[in-house]
């Protein structure tokens, strides 16, 4: 959990470097909630009126509505615009927003606004006889377009819309030409911080966080694909009363710690348990820690310098894990806000939000039973402060339209109130009017072990990330080394290739056998279900990767030359069934987003694998005439698949 910021007097807190990790391949203390973001084909940027506080000022963003160009956003995007403009021919008289889904039987996309329509128009004087003849009028108004082959009308109304196989090659084989980025989805924001990871300064990372730090960079990078401006925000625990007793017991233990540097607290969690002992044991050591923590805010330069040591050695700590996840992340812990919560607090208390309860300063939300402290008896600052000041930054300064917290679900509750806080600031629009700037929770559920408890060692101890991610290598290697001992292919490998190899196959099966789950449920960690190369895992995924690399390779045939002489076409079923589903990639992505739920990504990315082996399996590619096509068809599952794998946080591998 993140550690609470506390600050006995109103004295800027030093601002950290910030942290900047680039590294190969991907919980503050966690905290929690679902909030599913509502999808609209309309895309509008709004925000709140304009906010002064210090030397900064923020003017309202003006609603604004952007026409996307012909062709861009995904094929359902492009459909929805399509059946807009039929609606408005349909019914001018009435606003609707277009339904547009994938059909599961009759067709390929199937628009539903038939009846909806109906149950408002009838009575009215309409000429419609009923929701049927609504839906033929909806299909009769349709724009032509090379995109639909046919239309045909079902039961109240449903228009169910057919594809043109010929449109379907062609988007496929432009995304060939032009890359996958062609194909990212439009999203209604600019820019969005995504606050993930954060743990606490001088506690190591553990299993704990897994969840948050691997969540939150996959919904980073896919708002990131989707050319959405993503500030990463790691959001650390290093500003409160922990730090008075850490660095008064540094002071006591080696006099002389500025000289002997980080040796002298070595291991920082053994360091931390015994200086915690201390405070709990020792009431002259405590008051003594109560005060360090007053003259490391009030800025004594010792303390300030025993603050940042600390930090450092945490900072170095966490870059383990980081570097061997792939994360990215820009450091600005709570010390960073602590200077802006006394202004925060003044604009909520002049706008009478603040009252007095049992000596503390409090927010009353309507609908809780206790209030949302944000001073607290001793007159210090704490998490809501602290979370204020930081939505406040986040909206004013830097400018985000969709502010993102990525943590487990038991912190729910505080972040309905503190987004409650900020609505009754006027910080944020209602959530029912759907527009922006908007902040959702993420919340997540717990790792547990065999036994159905939270994931520990045997010790009890909680398991440290670090030595799990390496566990997960060490398997992944020892059993490729197996197997290609065992089929007499080791000789093939060099050195490099396997550690690659490992580090990805392992990496990624941790984080596969996390994200294929509805993030709001707990699942059970087992390497041995994680690491199979049976069923929906990454391992499999890898495998089937690997094997379509191997299929286009064994051609003899140079790929790049053949997207631009050769054409893909989509005459057998399973031909179409494949091809249908890779260019619904952005649509996928696009839902995975709006509800911020990774698991759509990792559904699709198993369904693709399963209908290549189907198209696999009837089509032969390699020497029969179809062959240009179907290799073509191969390259463009393989970079599907590898985008999807990027989005995951996941490395691809070319053999295996």
């Amino acid at each position: 959990m993140r550690a609470l910021a506390a600050a006995a007097t109103a004295v800027a807190a030093p601002t950290p470097a910030r942290l900047r990790l680039r590294l190969p391949l991907a919980p503050r203390a966690p905290r929690s909630g679902h909030c599913r973001a509502a999808s609209s084909s309309r895309l509008l940027w709004i925000s709140c009126g304009a906010t002064t506080m210090g030397d900064e000022t923020s003017t309202s963003v003006p609603a604004q509505e952007q026409e996307p160009a012909v062709g861009s956003g995904s094929v359902k995007q492009q459909l929805s615009r399509m059946v807009l403009s039929s609606l408005r021919a349909t019914v001018p008289e009435v606003e609707v927003e277009p339904m547009v889904e994938v059909s599961a039987k009759f067709a390929d996309y199937q628009c539903n606004n038939a009846m909806g329509l109906w149950s408002k128009i009838k009575g009215s004087g309409t000429s419609f006889k009923n929701p049927n003849a609504i839906g033929q009028a909806i299909a009769k108004n349709l724009p032509s377009s090379d995109i639909i082959e046919s239309t045909s009308v079902a039961g109240p109304g449903f228009v169910n819309i057919t594809l043109s196989s010929r449109w379907v090659a062609k988007r496929i084989q432009d995304m060939l030409l032009n890359g996958i980025n062609t194909w990212a989805p439009i999203l209604p924001v600019k820019r969005a911080v995504i606050d993930f990871s954060s743990p606490n300064i001088a506690k190591e990372m553990h299993v704990g966080h897994l969840r948050s730090t691997i969540i939150g960079d996959t919904l980073a990078r896919m708002f990131e694909f989707s050319n959405v401006d993503v500030l990463r925000r790691n959001h650390v625990g290093d500003w409160g009363t922990q730090f008075g007793m850490l660095i008064e017991y540094l002071f006591e233990k080696f006099p002389n710690w500025q000289e002997i540097g980080s040796q002298a607290i070595g291991d920082l969690q053994i360091f931390y348990k015994a200086s915690k002992h201390r405070f709990d044991n020792d009431p002259e050591f405590k008051e003594r820690a109560q005060q360090g923590v007053v003259r490391l805010q009030g800025g004594e330069e010792k303390y300030r310098e025993a603050w940042k040591k600390i930090c450092d050695i945490s900072r170095s700590e966490f870059d383990l894990v980081y570097k061997r996840l792939n994360v990215e992340l820009e450091e600005k812990g709570e010390s960073f806000y602590n200077p802006y919560i006394p202004q925060v607090l003044a604009e909520l208390n002049s706008k009478g939000l603040i009252q007095e309860s049992e000596g503390a300063q409090v927010v009353f939300i309507e609908g809780y039973q206790i209030p949302l402290i944000v001073v607290k008896r001793d007159g210090g600052f704490n998490y809501a402060s602290t979370d204020l000041a930081a939505l406040w930054y986040r909206l004013n300064v830097e400018k985000a339209e969709w502010i993102i917290y990525v943590t487990d679900v038991g912190q729910q509750q505080h972040f309905e109130m503190f987004f409650n806080a900020a609505k009754m600031a006027g910080w944020l629009p209602d959530p029912k009017e759907k527009k922006y700037p908007k902040t959702s929770h993420v919340g997540f559920g717990l790792v547990l072990g065999s036994d159905g408890k939270r994931f520990r060692t045997r010790s009890t101890e909680v398991v440290r990330l670090v030595e799990l991610l390496d566990e997960a290598k060490s398997r992944s290697k020892s059993e490729l080394l197996q197997r290609l001992t065992e089929n007499g292919k080791i000789v093939d490998w060099t050195d490099e290739e396997l550690e690659q190899t490992s580090e990805a196959v392992g990496y990624g099966a941790v984080k596969y056998a996390d994200l294929k789950n509805n993030r709001l449920t707990n699942y059970t960690f087992s390497f041995e279900q994680m690491l199979s190369d049976k069923g929906n895992t990454a391992v499999y995924l890898q495998y089937a990767h690997a094997r379509i690399c191997s299929i286009i390779g064994k051609s003899n045939k140079d790929v790049e030359e053949l997207k631009m002489s050769g054409a893909i076409s989509l005459d057998h079923p399973d031909e179409r069934v494949l091809g249908l589903y890779l260019i619904r990639f952005a649509e996928v992505v696009e839902e995975a987003c709006t509800n911020l739920l990774p698991n759509v990504v990792c559904e699709y990315l198993y369904n693709v694998s399963e209908m290549f082996t189907k198209f696999y399996t009837n089509c032969q590619v390699v020497g029969s005439p179809e062959e240009t096509s179907r290799l073509l068809l191969c390259q463009a599952t393989a970079v599907v698949m590898r985008q999807c794998f990027q989005l995951l946080g996941i490395t691809p591998v070319y053999k295996l």
